[in-house]
């Protein structure tokens, strides 16, 4: 089944959020699309096409998502997708799948990543602040991805996890 447009997938569909260390240069970001564009168009999950689509988003937020009304997405064909970005990762030289990063936007408007760990002295010298956007990367489905992807950090997960290393 080929992909989709992304907003022609339904509020429930199943989403998984990617983002690159590193904004990639437009060729970059080309030869990943393709990539990705050639691996959903035969995407299975035990031999049934995969209704899927895909964003991308400033240069560094890949979001692929299947519509689970046409069919479900099974572990098997789940781990499929991450090697074949993990195998990207290498080529492109940034990490896509990896964990422990806060995504956000910078003074400028420009998103930025950080370590996890370092988001607390981000906020403790003013970089970062409860009105600062960040991107949330764990969101799983279609409509929370719609609704609040870019969110004030006070509103998010990372306001949560500055108050807690404050002490609040």
């Amino acid at each position: 089944m080929p992909a989709v447009a992304f907003k022609e997938l339904p509020d429930l569909a199943r989403v998984w959020i990617f983002a690159s260390d590193r904004p990639l240069h437009d060729t970059e970001s080309a030869a990943l699309l393709a990539e990705v564009d050639a691996f959903l168009a035969q995407w299975k999950a035990h031999g049934a096409p995969l209704r899927s689509a895909r964003d991308w988003r400033d240069a560094r937020f890949l979001v692929i998502g299947v519509d689970p009304t046409a069919e479900q997405a099974s572990g098997c064909s789940i781990d499929v997708l991450f090697r074949g970005l993990q195998s990207l990762e290498r080529s492109l030289g940034t990490s896509l799948v990896g964990g422990g990063r806060v995504f956000y936007k910078d003074a400028a408007g420009a998103p930025r990543m950080a370590p996890r760990k370092d988001v607390p002295g981000l906020f403790a010298t003013g970089a970062m602040s409860g009105d600062t956007i960040v991107f949330d990367t764990s969101i799983t489905n279609a409509a929370d991805f719609r609704d609040r992807f870019e969110q004030p950090a006070k509103e998010s997960w990372v306001g949560k996890l500055v108050a807690t290393a404050a002490g609040r």
